[in-house]
C-alpha cells in the first residue's frame, strides 16, 4: 500500500516551509532513517528522514519549492511490487497545479504568482479522505469535541498524536488572520518601486524562507508584546581578572569569554530569583523550573537562537563548550530542533562588534531578553577618589504582561551582583 511522504512541522512556529531539494529520485529504494530531503524551515534548513520503507514512487512537491504547507503530500512512497499506476492522483491534484503555475509564471507576472500561493496553501486531503491519529489522540478529541479534520499532525507522516490535541485552540487560526490583516504591510513606500521611480542603482539580494519567517515574528512581537526597557550599568574589572587567570591556568585547552560569564549570572540569577523566568499566556503566567537560555547567534541564513538547557547546573567551561558548538553548527544549518526551540530566557550579545547600548526585541513566548554592550574603560568616584574602571550596559527588554517593572530592576540587580562578583556565582 503507498505511502504518503507529507510536509513535516519541524518547528511550533512552523506553518509552512521550502522544499530545498530531494536527495533521492523517483524509482529509488527508501530505508527507514534514510535522509530524503532538505527542507527549509523558519530556523535552518534541515535535513528530512525517511520513517517507512519502500520506493520513492512519485515526487508531487519539486525541488526549490517555496510556501509548501506543513502536512502537504511531498511525495509518494510505494510498497515493492507497486507502480506509479497505484497512486490516487485525485488526492494529490491542489499540490501539483500549484507547483506547477509557480514554476511555469513569468518573472514579472505578479498576480500569477499571488494565484499560485494561494492555490499551494489548499491542503491536498479530498472529502472523506482518511485521517491519520493516534489512538489516545483520538478518544481526547472526542472528548473535547475537536474536529480531527481541523488538527495538524505532527508525528511521523503528519499522524496527529496526543500534544496535537492539547494543543489545539479552534479560533486561533482565525484570529490569527485577522491580527495579520489589520497590520500595515508596510511602514512606507515600497522601495523598490521608489528605486525604479528614480533610477536609483541596487542589487537585489532574495530573501530566503529563515529571513522571511524572521522578519515575521520580529514584527509580530512589536505589535503584539507590550516592551519595556530597563539598563543597568555593571563594572566588570572582577570578571576581566577572573577570566585571564582561568584561560591562563587552562593553558589553551579552553577559552572563556566575557560571553560564557555573561550566560552564567544570567542563569545563575534566574535561579535565585525565577520571577522573571516566565512566559505569558492568556490563562496563566507560566513560571519555569531551569533556565534553559537561548543565544542569539548570526548566521549566512539569519538570526538563529540555539540553547544552552539548564544552564545553571552547567560550569563555565561547559558553557563555553557548549556554545562553541551550538554556534559552529547554527551557521552550517546542522542544528537539532529540540537545540533551538523552546528556551525561557535569551541572551544577545553585540558588545563585539563595539556596541555601547542597545534595545533587542523580545523572542516570543518569552518574556524577557537582555542585552549586552561593549565594555569600555571610563572614569568614576570611588569615595573621595576618582579611578578608571571597565563597565559594560545591559538592557533588559522585558514583557510587560508577565514582568513588571518592580520584578525587572530586582533581577537586574541580582544579574549585576553576580556579573560584577564572578566567584559568588562559582560557588
Amino acid at each position: 500500500m503507498s505511502v504518503n511522504i507529507t510536509m513535516p512541522a519541524l518547528s511550533p512556529t512552523m506553518e509552512e516551509g521550502t522544499l530545498a531539494k530531494w536527495l533521492k529520485s523517483e524509482g529509488d529504494m527508501v530505508e527507514a532513517g534514510d535522509v530524503i530531503a532538505e527542507i527549509e524551515t523558519d530556523k535552518a534548513t534541515m535535513e528530512v528522514e525517511a520513517v517507512d520503507e519502500g520506493i520513492l514512487g512519485k515526487i508531487v512537491v519539486a525541488g526549490g519549492t517555496e510556501g509548501v504547507k506543513v502536512n502537504a503530500v511531498i511525495a509518494v512512497l510505494l510498497d515493492e511490487g507497486e507502480d506509479v499506476s497505484s497512486i490516487d492522483m485525485t488526492s494529490l491534484d491542489a499540490v501539483p497545479k500549484a507547483v506547477k503555475i509557480v514554476e511555469d509564471a513569468p518573472k514579472d507576472d505578479k498576480s500569477t504568482k499571488e494565484v499560485a500561493k494561494e492555490l499551494a496553501s489548499v491542503k491536498p486531503a479530498v472529502s472523506g479522505a482518511r485521517i491519520f491519529a493516534t489512538p489516545l489522540a483520538k478518544r481526547i478529541a472526542k472528548d473535547k469535541n475537536i474536529d480531527l479534520a481541523q488538527v495538524s499532525g505532527t508525528g511521523p507522516n503528519g499522524r496527529i498524536v496526543k500534544a496535537d490535541i492539547l494543543g489545539f485552540k479552534g479560533s486561533s487560526v482565525s484570529v490569527t488572520t485577522s491580527k495579520a490583516s489589520s497590520a500595515p504591510a508596510s511602514s512606507g513606500p515600497d522601495a523598490k518601486a521608489l528605486a525604479d521611480m528614480l533610477g536609483m542603482e541596487y542589487e537585489e539580494i532574495p530573501n530566503n524562507g529563515i529571513k522571511k519567517i524572521v522578519a515575521s515574528r520580529l514584527v509580530e512581537s512589536k505589535q503584539t508584546v507590550p516592551h519595556f526597557y530597563l539598563t543597568v550599568e555593571c563594572q566588570i574589572d572582577a570578571l576581566m581578572v577572573a577570566r585571564k587567570e582561568i584561560n591562563d591556568a587552562a593553558k589553551g585547552a579552553y577559552k572563556i569569554s566575557v560571553n560564557d560569564f555573561v550566560i552564567k549570572a544570567v542563569a545563575q540569577a534566574l535561579k535565585v530569583y525565577p520571577a522573571a523566568n516566565v512566559a505569558w499566556t492568556d490563562d496563566a503566567v507560566l513560571q519555569y523550573k531551569h533556565a534553559d537560555i537561548s543565544v542569539a547567534v548570526a548566521t549566512p541564513n539569519g538570526l538563529i537562537t540555539p540553547i544552552v538547557k539548564a544552564a545553571e547546573t552547567k560550569g563555565l567551561q561547559e558553557i563555553s563548550a557548549e556554545i562553541k558548538d551550538l554556534a559552529g553548527r547554527a551557521r552550517e544549518g546542522k542544528l537539532k530542533p529540540e537545540e533551538f526551540q523552546g528556551g525561557t530566557f535569551s541572551v544577545s550579545n553585540l558588545g563585539m562588534f563595539g556596541v555601547k547600548e542597545f534595545d533587542a526585541i523580545i523572542n516570543p513566548p518569552q518574556a524577557c531578553i537582555l542585552a549586552i554592550g561593549a565594555g569600555a574603560k571610563q572614569p568614576y568616584v570611588d569615595g573621595n577618589d576618582v579611578k578608571i574602571g571597565t563597565f559594560m550596559n545591559c538592557t533588559l527588554s522585558v514583557d510587560h504582561r508577565a514582568v513588571d517593572g518592580a520584578v525587572g530592576a530586582e533581577y537586574l540587580q541580582y544579574f549585576k551582583r553576580f556579573i560584577e562578583n564572578p566567584v559568588s556565582m562559582l560557588v
